[in-house]
């Protein structure tokens, strides 16, 4: 019944699922498979997005501890969560971005290499995005 539903109710459904699910559905069809395909890396985007817009918060944060606009310990706390929040991110873009290479989404060699280096950065552990600073590191800084 899945695979004869019309394209624009299959582009809905996709939309909704969550990412732990949204690969598996690729397998009814080939318009499954491409919407889901879409999906996903609209969702790559999403999250790099907002990952990306949550660093330049840390930068910004910085900058107001470095100032004397906040307090030692409202930065921690702050920058804390916003750790944790480019964490949580980072996991569920790599996520999507592992099912994708493992079933066939991603064509774009230079695309795949990426997957693959994040893919292994994120094995070995560590700090992709240079996070994890001393408070004092940002007197240090020029």
């Amino acid at each position: 019944m899945l695979d004869r539903l019309p394209v624009e109710i299959v582009e809905r459904i996709v939309a909704k699922i969550p990412d732990t699910d949204l690969i598996a559905v690729s397998k009814v069809d080939r318009v499954w498979w491409q919407e889901v395909r879409q999906e996903a890396y609209k969702r790559w985007k999403d999250y790099a997005t907002a990952i990306g817009n949550i660093y330049w918060e840390i930068q910004a944060l910085g900058k107001w501890f470095e100032k004397g606009d906040i307090e030692w310990i409202t930065f921690e706390d702050v920058n804390d969560s916003y750790k944790n929040w480019i964490n949580c991110l980072t996991e569920d873009q790599l996520y999507i971005m592992e099912k994708m290479l493992r079933n066939g989404m991603v064509v774009d060699l230079q695309e795949r290499e990426t997957i693959e280096y994040a893919l292994s950065k994120q094995r070995c552990g560590g700090d992709p995005w240079g996070l994890d600073w001393e408070w004092n590191e940002w007197t240090q800084q020029e």
